[in-house]
């Protein structure tokens, strides 16, 4: 397995390691995935994902950054024009069948974007997006990358920078800590206030001691983060988003541009004309979807039996047939009860629904995500 930057600091810090996506990473510490889950609501945890792809992107020879933009729209469903520099945004990496091979995060700074993949899908993302745009230049940034989360982040981190106060969701900048120039975006994957550090890598573990001094931090490892992103809502690929899930399915349409769509009658009669339609991967099954519906979507679920329902659960409907599966499922550490991400028909999302757990069926209901609300300075 690989190792990442910190190893030794988790070490120190009494914490369980375990293989995720080929690196050696933290899972949890002696506390406990609960006790984790629960500060990082309530103050501020500190997570290493430095198993995840930093990329960087840029275009030789074209330093305005036309030419890198539109070579990534002919890539992703988003669009650059009116994009501000420095502001992050949300994507997919979509195959030819409409399905997706990762989701992304993206911001585009001034001769660069900046983009982080998931770490299952590093090598094959690099390969993807050379071979759709063979004229931009991809880059590894070999650096360490945590993410201070929950409601206390913003006062650890501005005693360290006060320019992070100042920073909004989704806004990226540079920020001095410890004396080290490090890339931070304000973001997460809990649905708490928060953000995510890149750091040169001889500089991370004096960064992270320093928040980790502050009495409001604790160390939080894998474990949590994914019971927090379930509660928030927020899909895991892998689980919930996959190459064979389009990302209408998934609920994530907002992350089609709007000019990248069809047009579209308003309620007036008039028509809305977009400026970019189609033209990325995937773009007629993504299209069809939105225009007529998706036969199937990822929606949350709850249970008042208290039993975990975990992924691969089968969701059948009152005549016992089976219209779906669990993606992601876990008992919710901040409600005490089961909480699930499951794709179903969607000719069977207004009936009543049960979930196979040991032959047995337990009723779920359909709710509107997220399960605990999200708290973004936006």
């Amino acid at each position: 397995m690989k190792s990442i930057a910190l190893e030794k600091l988790h070490a120190e810090l009494g914490a369980k390691f375990g293989a995720f996506a080929g690196f050696n990473m933290p899972i949890q510490y002696p506390e406990g995935l609960k006790a984790e889950h629960q500060h990082t609501r309530s103050h501020a945890g500190l997570f290493d994902v430095s198993h995840m792809g930093q990329l960087r992107i840029t275009a030789p020879n074209n330093p305005s950054g036309t030419k890198l933009a539109q070579s990534l729209e002919a890539v992703l469903p988003c669009d650059f024009d009116g994009w501000p520099r420095d502001v992050q945004r949300y994507s997919v990496l979509l195959n030819d069948r409409g399905g997706i091979e990762d989701d992304l995060m993206l911001v585009w700074r001034e001769s660069e974007v900046r983009m982080v993949v998931n770490a299952g899908n590093r090598d094959a993302d690099l390969a993807r997006l050379s071979q759709l745009a063979p004229d931009l230049k991809f880059e590894w940034i070999d650096a360490a990358l945590i993410a201070l989360q929950g409601p206390e982040a913003e006062a650890v981190l501005s005693a360290l920078d006060p320019l992070a106060a100042s920073m909004t969701f989704m806004q990226a900048a540079e920020l001095n800590l410890c004396d080290a120039v490090c890339f931070t975006t304000r973001s997460g994957y809990t649905g708490e206030d928060g953000y995510e550090i890149s750091i040169p890598k001889e500089d991370a573990e004096r960064v992270a001691r320093a928040l980790l001094g502050d009495r409001r931090v604790k160390p939080v490892g894998l474990g949590a983060r994914d019971t927090l992103r379930l509660e928030a809502g927020l899909p895991l690929h892998g689980n919930d988003i996959s190459p064979n899930i389009s990302p209408i399915e998934a609920q994530l349409g907002f992350a089609i541009a709007a000019s990248r769509r069809l047009p579209k009658k308003n309620a007036d009669g008039s028509l809305t004309t977009p400026t970019k339609p189609g033209g990325f991967p995937g773009s007629s099954t993504v299209l069809k979807h939105l225009a007529e519906g998706a036969s199937r979507k990822l929606v949350g679920l709850i249970s008042k039996e208290p039993v975990p329902i975990r992924a691969h659960a089968k969701i059948v409907n009152a005549q016992g047939q089976a219209v779906g599966e669990v993606t992601s499922g876990t008992v919710s550490p901040s409600l005490g009860v089961p909480v699930m991400l499951a794709l179903i028909d969607s000719e069977a999302l207004t009936g009543p629904l049960s979930a196979l757990v040991r032959d047995k069926q337990l009723a779920v209901q359909i709710t509107k995500l997220p399960f605990v609300p999200k708290r973004y300075k936006r």
